[in-house]
């Protein structure tokens, strides 16, 4: 297993030394990527940035593959993405060719369009498959806990159709969550009780788990929670008009 992983899994930079560092090297293939935090805490920048990086050539941190970007909250912007490949020196045409976007409504749509994503991707190098976010629609779709337990058996449907596109076509799956407060986390001053929602369906699917928080100015602050191979540790990255980029100062 070790020799097949170190041929090829492949590891995405994420345009953040710092935040490559905490992960690893990059964002992995055959594996799910959960990223959550509160608004503006630059979930969907780092999607983003991510859509650009994942083309570039290995040697620079790149996968050499195609993305493919399945958008729930209606936030994926091509003028973003022009700007980020213009950071890293790319044609903006080019990159926003190599990307396929997908508009969701409903959890259903959803899970219909990871068949057509696995279908792309038995046709084309996909190397990053993005679901932003992965929990929202079901927010919408099932409400009140009378419906929990179906909310989360198709939440849990989805991720394990995201396992096997991430296996069986060797794609790094990168999905966002959202935060809610914990109502049953002791509560200081200073103190931090958000906690992801998706409950222990999400949390287990989840191959890396992150968070991200707000820091000083533009910084963010982005805490590795959960991985199988690396310690829990932190590491600050900027958002700008380039995407995710190292901390300013």
């Amino acid at each position: 297993m070790l020799q097949k992983r170190a041929v090829q899994v492949v590891k995405i930079s994420t345009g953040a030394a710092s935040v490559d560092e905490v992960l690893g090297g990059g964002i992995e293939t055959q594996a799910i990527t959960e990223v959550y935090g509160e608004y503006r805490t630059g979930k969907t920048q780092l999607c983003l940035t991510l859509c650009v990086t994942t083309q570039m050539p290995r040697a620079d941190g790149g996968g050499e593959g195609k993305v493919a970007y399945i958008d729930t909250e209606g936030t994926f912007r091509p003028e973003r993405i022009k700007a980020i490949a213009e950071r890293f020196g790319l044609d903006a045409d080019s990159v926003l060719a190599n990307i396929i976007v997908a508009r969701v409504h409903s959890s259903d749509y959803l899970l219909d369009a990871l068949v057509q994503v696995a279908a792309q991707c038995v046709e084309a190098p996909f190397k990053l498959l993005v679901v932003d976010s992965v929990t929202s629609l079901f927010r919408v779709d099932y409400t009140g806990r009378g419906e929990l337990a179906d909310r989360q058996n198709k939440l849990g449907a989805v991720l394990s159709r995201l396992h096997k596109i991430a296996e069986e076509f060797n794609v790094a799956v990168l999905v966002t969550n959202l935060v809610m407060a914990d109502p049953g986390g002791m509560t200081f001053a200073g103190a931090d009780n958000k906690k992801p929602i998706g409950g222990h369906v999400l949390a287990h699917a989840s191959t890396t788990r992150c968070y991200l928080k707000k820091g000083k100015g533009e910084n963010r602050i982005c805490k590795l929670v959960s991985s199988p191979h690396m310690p829990e540790a932190e590491g600050t990255f900027s958002l700008g008009e380039g995407g995710v980029a190292e901390a300013s100062d």
